[in-house]
């Protein structure tokens, strides 16, 4: 059933256009939209009178496994640094679920996705002990609420050989029948062997890694010592940064020759202000790539635009400075990344509806500032993924989000005690 939004106030993608009317949209993976004088016979009508409605959001680096660590117990000692944050909280936790915690994890992210506006997640998925599995899990959890999804594996040698080799068994075993990518923690736990499987795998199933950088200093500590080289460097060597599918996340205790090399590749990058700030680690300089970052949320929350507002207000500081509307693109950059590699996701049909009245007048000029200074989630009424209607008014359309958060809250406690 095709879905008509009337009175339809809609700002495109990019920003540059503005135009109220009726639009049709029809339930298609690759669909688009269509404006139109009347509302079809038989369409479900959504009546967007006083309402915006343009593209919905999406998220370039998220780790939806650290859904259930909101409120759970503390580390048995406090952490001193970003490595022993890993250590003693995140390697702890990731150990620790099985596929009905990971599931769990997947139902929470999605519902609070669509809550935020957000209809696309690229992820990037830890379970040492549940790799078998927990990515097609998770893919079942995310089209069940109806968010759509590029997800990966995160391959380490962190935890011996068995969990490697589960690793890259769940990511071949995923690639076979499903869109994503080839998962690496950092640099600094990755092996030259392991590194080179990886990229042979995302040859094999013709797509790109997606991998940590230099988020901490220790990550370029590691790498000169055993290396002697630098991160971006080493990746470069090893044909890391060829595909235009890759995904750099963090890229924060970068030199200026590792930026060039950036510049100059075909990688792409994902900014996580929010995270960077709660673990000390530093912040992003993107001048030297700036249409090159994307938004990602790194597990802090499902909230695009709520990431994209504390990267603009960072790049007041850390850039020199950002325009609102260079703050939308970046946002925005997400979509070009997916429809640039031909991934499922920048379908024009992916639609947010916001129930935003502000005291001064909207246009096409002033929309990327409105964005930053305006809009939040609070605003976000409905959403529409691939045609078809997965928020309304707030709720969840597909599934019975009550029931899901209530099984959200149980696992929680299931993991909780594990801790």
């Amino acid at each position: 059933m095709p879905i008509a939004l009337t009175n339809a106030t809609f700002i495109s993608r990019d920003g540059a256009s503005m135009r109220t009317g009726t639009i049709v949209v029809r339930e298609d993976p690759a669909g688009d939209l269509e404006f139109v004088d009347r509302a079809p016979k038989g369409a479900k009508v959504i009546d967007c009178a006083g309402r915006i409605v343009t593209p919905a959001f999406a998220i370039a680096h998220h780790h939806i496994y650290s859904a259930l660590a909101r409120g759970m117990p503390a580390p048995p000692i406090a952490p001193k640094n970003f490595v022993e944050i890993l250590e003693l909280i995140w390697w702890r936790l990731d150990k620790a679920l099985d596929l009905d915690m990971v599931r769990a994890c997947a139902h929470a992210v999605a519902i609070d996705a669509l809550k935020s506006g957000v209809s696309v997640i690229i992820d990037h998925h830890a379970s040492p002990n549940a790799a078998q599995g927990s990515l097609h899990t998770i893919a079942g959890a995310l089209d069940e609420v109806g968010v759509g999804h590029l997800l990966c594996y995160e391959l380490s040698d962190r935890d011996g050989e068995s969990s490697r080799d589960a690793g890259l068994q769940e990511t071949d075993n995923y690639l076979t029948n499903h869109q994503g990518l080839v998962g690496l923690h950092a640099s600094f736990t990755v092996s030259d062997s392991l590194l080179k499987s990886a990229i042979d795998l995302a040859h094999t199933h013709d797509t790109g890694l997606h991998i940590h950088v230099a988020e901490d200093q220790a990550d370029q500590d590691h790498c000169l010592e055993n290396y002697d080289c630098r991160v971006i460097e080493r990746l470069r060597a090893a044909g890391a940064l060829e595909s235009s599918k890759t995904i750099l996340a963090h890229c924060i205790h970068l030199d200026n020759n590792e930026r060039e090399i950036i510049a100059g590749s075909s990688a792409w990058l994902s900014q996580q202000s929010e995270s960077n700030q709660n673990n000390a680690v530093g912040a992003l300089d993107a001048r030297a790539f700036p249409d090159k970052v994307m938004i990602g949320t790194d597990g802090m929350h499902s909230d695009a635009l709520g990431a994209a507002r504390t990267a603009y207000m960072m790049a007041q500081r850390e850039e020199g400075g950002m325009s609102p509307q260079e703050a939308h693109n970046r946002l925005r950059s997400v979509h070009r990344y997916l429809k640039t590699n031909q991934f499922a996701g920048a379908s024009d049909n992916d639609l947010v509806v916001l129930n935003y009245n502000p005291p001064t007048p909207i246009t096409t000029d002033n929309w990327p500032a409105h964005m930053m200074y305006g809009l939040s989630r609070a605003h976000v009424e409905s959403v529409i993924a691939r045609g078809k209607l997965v928020l309304d008014h707030g709720r969840c359309a597909l599934v019975d989000e009550d029931k899901l958060l209530a099984g959200c809250q149980r696992e929680a406690m299931r993991l909780w005690e594990k801790l």
